[in-house]
């Protein structure tokens, strides 16, 4: 059980750095909790593969004046002792969408980051 406290708390702590980046217009705070080699499917944005490229498209949709996300009835769902599964909806001050999927891994040094990222944006 301890594992799954672990996890649940390393998933939280890094989903709420992340938002809290991408909050204060940090492209690079946001990239950061990504692995290097991390895939984002950005719909219908485009495919970012590795820390570089999706650090670019946050910095392209903050430049562009998005800010103010916040997640809608997120849900976590454990895959295994070391990776987590966050679903949910989300709202930011100019559009909205679904998170298909986020998965988070713990990392070697007790962190999580994100291995997978699957959203979209609906308007």
């Amino acid at each position: 059980m301890k594992t799954n406290h672990v996890l649940l708390s390393a998933v939280q702590e890094a989903s709420e750095t992340w938002k809290n980046a991408f909050n204060s217009g940090n492209a690079a705070g946001c990239a950061a909790q990504y692995e290097a080699n991390a895939v984002m499917h950005a719909r219908p944005f485009g495919t970012f593969t590795g820390t570089e490229e999706i650090q670019g498209f946050w910095s392209k949709l903050i430049a562009d004046g998005f800010s103010d996300v916040e997640y809608v009835e997120p849900k976590l769902e454990m895959v295994d002792e070391t990776s987590m599964l966050l679903t949910s909806g989300w709202k930011m001050n100019n559009a909205h969408g679904v998170i298909h999927r986020e998965l988070w891994v713990l990392q070697d040094d007790g962190t999580a980051k994100l291995r997978e990222d699957d959203f979209e944006a609906q308007g």
